[in-house]
């Protein structure tokens, strides 16, 4: 998990000033392909029968690189060819599908990795890289090409190359700066974070130290936080509503509840479970919608990415922090705590002047 994300937390930032340098559609195209490459050296090492976990880890770290760049450059694109009116229902679209991916994803995973091994399960991992670089090709988005520079010009500018560099990484901030709502919410997300970080590695645990579970019903918990979203997704995608202070509310009071539910009852549990999952679009869909529309779109990139360098960095913090807990006072008082937080959270978000009166 740290691999994974430690290339976001380190270089976002500066991954979205390069989106924002790049043509956008070329960037996504060679993330994917690149991606894909990474991937196949998994391919090989399967084969071979010596996948060790460092060789895993090291691959997670080297392919996220790639990841780094085509979020960022995905969440840049959406602006340019979207008109701001109809912003917040894609976010709700976009997250609708993504968490119907996941499901889908998982459920191929559970047929194909038994009777065919990981190996072809980096196979349709490639494969889904390449066709998602063959769509974005061929789908005649056009998207601002890169200012370009005489020769003259380009060797007066790699003197000051790495300064200009950092500049407009600074300059993506200042942005983000200039819209005190936005900016707020930048931190409320951090805090958010932290604090929902350690859910999923702790849902496990709760079902099975608390409720005496096996994976299976694991497993189901997991379907249900999904299908929660799937719920949300789809009404934000309908409606274009957005209320990032309940998404809070609602998240933290469905987890305080999760951790008082009584080991007998983990039907309950699944019900809480499922209203976590409805309020974590209505968290995330509206910061997506309002970064999109208030953010100057040559900055767009350079927000995008400070924005998940900030938030990425909220992750080991939050396992940290659990993992100080978990242990010590038990998994669900763990989560009674974190509950607690974020309803505290909430009540912090709307009194917040700027964040109150965004829109």
């Amino acid at each position: 998990s740290l691999a994974a994300f430690l290339p976001m937390a380190l270089l976002g930032a500066f991954a979205g000033t390069i989106v924002d340098r790049t043509s956008i559609k070329r960037l996504m195209i060679g993330a994917d392909l690149f991606i894909a490459a990474v991937s196949l050296t998994l391919v090989f090492g399967s084969l071979r029968g010596d996948l060790s976990v460092a060789v895993v880890a090291a691959v997670l770290f080297v392919r996220a690189l790639g990841s780094t760049l085509h979020t960022p450059a995905f969440n840049a694109l959406t602006p340019l060819i979207a008109p701001p009116e109809v912003l917040g229902k894609l976010a709700g679209m976009l997250q609708f599908m993504q968490s119907g991916s996941y499901i889908i994803g998982n459920a191929i995973a559970a047929v194909v990795y038994p009777a065919f091994g990981l190996t072809f399960m980096i196979a349709l991992d490639v494969a889904g890289a390449v066709l998602a670089s063959i769509a974005v090709a061929t789908s005649g988005i056009k998207t601002p090409a890169p200012e370009r520079h005489t020769p003259e010009e380009n060797a007066e500018a790699s003197h000051r190359a790495v300064r200009a560099f950092l500049l407009e990484t600074a300059n993506g901030y200042r942005e983000l700066k200039r819209h005190h709502g936005l900016f707020a919410m930048l931190w409320i997300g951090f805090a958010f974070s932290v604090l929902f970080s350690p859910i999923s590695a702790l849902f496990p645990l709760m079902v099975f130290d608390h409720f005496g579970g096996t994976t299976t019903q694991s497993a189901i918990a997991e379907i249900a936080f999904s299908v929660g979203m799937i719920a949300a997704s789809g009404w934000i995608g309908a409606t274009g509503g957005l209320t990032c202070t309940l998404a809070i509310g609602l998240f933290g009071a469905g987890t305080l509840a999760g951790g008082l539910v009584p080991p007998s009852a983990l039907v309950v549990f699944l019900g809480l479970t499922f209203a976590m999952g409805v309020s974590s679009p209505l968290y995330s869909a509206p910061q997506m919608a309002l970064m999109q529309e208030r953010v100057d779109p040559e900055c767009m990139g350079r927000v995008f990415g400070l924005y998940g360098a900030v938030c990425s960095w909220a992750m080991p913090v939050g396992l940290v922090a659990s993992t100080l807990f978990a242990d010590a006072i038990g998994v669900s008082a763990c989560f009674v705590l974190i509950g607690a937080a974020m309803v505290i959270l909430a009540g912090i978000t709307w009194a917040i002047p700027s964040i109150r009166k965004i829109g």
